[in-house]
């Protein structure tokens, strides 16, 4: 924020007119600063015109004011269930277990009953389905504390919560161009085939619902690298059908291709494909402990937003 004065104009005491600047500072040199302000317009003050300044904090941003609760239920959408059933503001899913977000109940908001008849009804839904009750909470709310409350336990004792992300599509693609090969071809396709399942060993165990789940959303696309017929790295986007945030998962590189730069290329495919289809918010979820993941996804501009874990019922 620069306060300057505005030469030859007076202000409405008398005295001289001065005007507030707020924006980044881009110069400081020849008796001048350049500020470009919120508009994007490039202006410059000399410094003798000067009267004040202070450095401000940038403003939050809109996405990281998106609650936690509302972040949840847009991160469905990349992730669909086969069976999706409302309970109030909770979200009972099934997918014959096939992937823990896909076989538990989200659970942020109001249930819209008493907190015990939710809990039963959990039950019952699962039960009916030969599944295990889980339960998918938003780490520190008020719902994970009734149901800690309520006896329920951590479905992975020892495991770090997942750390759920968020990007704008047009910083990160900014980020990754910086530092991403371009001699890399990065195939995008609406279906899962073989070869880009072929290292999934948790999609081969639920081969139907693996393909439901993942081929799901109403916008998708599954990136490849590939050399010969094999997949050396990959990764998958999905969004609704006008929804403008989209889901990055399954980002994996061949291990014996590993620290080739591939993860970026396919990175920027997958935001290209984001950008081109007016998604203007990208999301993914890592967890809290894979450190390295983590920093890499901070420096490509995604910002952590909240965590979240998995319960089940207590003995």
């Amino acid at each position: 924020m620069v306060r300057r004065l505005l030469r030859g104009e007076r202000g409405p005491s008398g005295g001289p007119a001065m005007t507030d600047l707020l924006g980044v500072m881009e110069s400081w040199s020849d008796g001048a600063t350049t500020v470009r302000g919120e508009s994007g317009e490039l202006t410059t003050i000399a410094l003798a015109d000067i009267v004040t300044g202070k450095p401000v904090p940038p403003k939050p941003s809109v996405r990281l004011r998106v609650s936690p609760e509302e972040a949840e239920r847009r991160a469905v959408g990349s992730w669909p269930p086969l069976v999706s059933e409302p309970l109030g503001e909770w979200r009972l899913r099934a997918s014959d277990g096939f992937s823990s977000r896909a076989n538990s109940v989200l659970a942020v908001g109001d249930p819209g009953r008493p907190f015990a008849d939710a809990l039963r009804a959990v039950r019952s839904f699962y039960a009916d389905r030969s599944l295990p009750a889980w339960a998918q909470v938003v780490s520190g709310s008020e719902v994970d504390r009734s149901f800690v409350d309520a006896g329920w336990v951590p479905a992975r004792p020892g495991e770090a919560d997942t750390v759920f992300s968020l990007a704008s599509v047009a910083a990160a693609s900014r980020a990754v161009r910086r530092s991403a090969r371009v001699d890399v071809l990065v195939e995008v396709s609406t279906t899962a085939d073989p070869a880009w399942l072929a290292d999934d060993a948790r999609a081969a165990s639920y081969p139907r619902a693996a393909r439901t789940v993942l081929e799901g959303p109403a916008q998708i696309g599954f990136a490849a690298v590939r050399s010969e017929g094999r997949v050396l790295a990959k990764g998958r986007i999905g969004c609704g059908r006008d929804d403008d945030w989209a889901g990055i998962t399954d980002v994996w590189v061949d291990p014996a291709h590993r620290r080739e730069g591939l993860a970026l290329v396919v990175l920027g495919r997958l935001l290209g494909w984001a950008a081109e289809r007016g998604v203007s918010t990208v999301y993914l979820q890592v967890r809290g402990d894979n450190e390295p993941a983590l920093a890499l996804y901070e420096r490509l501009g995604f910002m952590p937003h909240h965590a979240y874990r998995y319960l089940v019922p207590g003995a």
